[in-house]
């Protein structure tokens, strides 16, 4: 049975982003919120597609602490899935992508209209200012910026190499930092056909409080996302 719900998955994934993704080509002469209420659309539509064919639910917990207003995220990265949901979790959320990303057909358009924060991973200093500098700019709009601060997607179990870029937001925005821990790995693991069915949780944590040290608060923040994560994770959900 998980194979042919993973098929039928899947198969609704691919089928359902291509259609989105040409359908929003039609929003890309009007406001930007008309764009990301359509990838807010796609991502429910996935959603749905894991409850019903995968047999993966979606839960959220700390919604307490869930950010409505300009705030900055950071988040454990396991899965492409980590990136969709917060479209549909977060009320106008706005990702650190790197800019390879924008060679990707349609989805490089997309990102852009969306006002994603892209950002060249071999820029160094001058990468990290521009992070910041537009990562600002987007926080004008009220939007949520989602950092990845491993930088890529790892595997489940495995702790995290937090890079440099979120203790630069951190310190250059002046603000608290909402940890997100998950356990989409197990459920949409990398570069694997099967999805064991079962729970997506996203745990949204209480936030860590502005004016830090560096260090301490890289500690703090790779403690509080990866003890979290790897409690998800042994739940067996």
């Amino acid at each position: 049975m998980i194979y042919l719900r993973s098929f039928l998955f899947q198969l609704f994934f691919w089928i359902w982003s291509v259609f989105t993704a040409l359908a929003m080509l039609l929003t890309l002469p009007l406001p930007r919120r008309v764009n990301t209420w359509a990838l807010s659309t796609w991502s429910r539509g996935l959603i749905w597609g894991l409850r019903w064919l995968a047999g993966i639910r979606v839960e959220v917990r700390g919604a307490e602490f869930k950010p409505t207003g300009p705030a900055l995220v950071a988040a454990k990265h396991q899965s492409m899935f980590d990136v969709f949901s917060q479209f549909a979790l977060l009320p106008d959320a706005c990702f650190v992508m790197k800019k390879e990303l924008l060679n990707v057909p349609l989805f490089g358009w997309h990102g852009l209209k969306a006002g994603m924060v892209v950002v060249d991973r071999e820029g160094h200093s001058t990468a990290l200012k521009k992070l910041v500098r537009d990562s600002v700019d987007r926080m004008k709009d009220d939007r949520q910026v989602v950092i990845f601060p491993e930088g890529t997607r790892g595997k489940v179990g495995q702790p995290g190499d937090y890079k440099p870029g979120i203790a630069a937001l951190y310190r250059e925005m002046n603000l608290p930092v909402t940890p997100l821990a998950l356990n989409c790995g197990v459920h949409w693991p990398r570069g694997k056909f099967l999805m064991p069915p079962g729970v997506i949780v996203f745990e949204y944590l209480p936030p860590i409080p502005a004016g830090l040290k560096r260090g301490e608060f890289m500690r703090e923040l790779q403690t509080r996302i990866d003890t979290a994560t790897k409690a998800l994770e042994d739940e067996g959900l």
